[in-house]
């Protein structure tokens, strides 16, 4: 019997190893999978390469992982939003590096990792110093730039229901980056508020099919993001 679900965020994430590419869901709060992130800075993981729209805000969720320094790398689109701090101050200081890429990019890149595209070219970035160093190609008389896809080891997703399966649904724009992440690493772990018995999920309605999910973790009642920031939390 396949049975996706384990017992806690923890053991979800006791193989995230140092040097690991890490894929992390969220549009700032929304998807944003808080207590797998809180697990993963408990976890000690060193030297990780994060791909994420954002790097987080105030000190919880991947800002608390980014500031002890046990990111090497970050690849977003926005490396600076609102509460964000903790990234700026590594950044200046020269112990943090950074590949930005836009938003459309970013979500082409990752979609393409998943679906076994190796490169795609776009004419976005062109004739900014993101187009730097890129190789590039002109198709009906317009500039575009070579990107190449992205995979990971693991990707951290908040999705709302899951089955013991791995099929999930999510909550309106909490869906953002999290199907197209399951689909490009090679462990896609799931945080989820609610599980199905099988056959309870309407077919039709499943986003992500649970063949692109290989852990399950049941958390009934997420910590908000912002009411963490706002109150001056600071995670651990």
């Amino acid at each position: 019997m396949i049975d996706k679900r384990v017992e806690s965020c923890a053991a979800a994430v006791a193989d995230i190893s140092h040097g690991a590419t890490v894929m992390i869901g969220g549009f700032g709060e929304a998807g944003s999978p808080l207590e797998l992130i809180h697990a993963l800075v408990d976890r000690g993981a060193r030297d990780l390469t994060i791909v994420s729209n954002n790097t987080g805000s105030g000190r919880v969720g991947l800002a608390a992982l980014i500031a002890p320094g046990r990111v090497a790398k970050m690849i977003c689109s926005y490396p600076r939003s609102a509460n964000s701090t903790v990234f700026p101050e590594l950044y200046r200081s020269g112990r943090i590096a950074l590949e930005l890429v836009p938003q459309g990019t970013l979500a082409e890149r990752i979609r393409a990792g998943g679906a076994g595209i190796p490169a795609f070219y776009t004419p976005s970035a062109v004739g900014t110093i993101l187009a730097d160093g890129k190789e590039s190609r002109v198709f009906d008389g317009r500039e575009h730039i070579l990107e190449h896809a992205i995979r990971a080891d693991f990707a951290l997703v908040r999705a709302d229901r899951a089955d013991r399966y791995g099929n999930l649904t999510y909550s309106k724009t909490a869906r953002n980056f999290g199907p197209i992440m399951c689909t490009a690493a090679d462990c896609s772990i799931v945080q989820v508020r609610s599980i199905s018995e099988p056959g309870e999920m309407d077919a039709e309605c499943v986003i992500t099919p649970g063949i692109f999910v290989q852990r399950v973790v049941h958390v009934a009642n997420p910590q908000q993001e912002s009411r963490l920031v706002r109150e001056g939390v600071a995670y651990p």
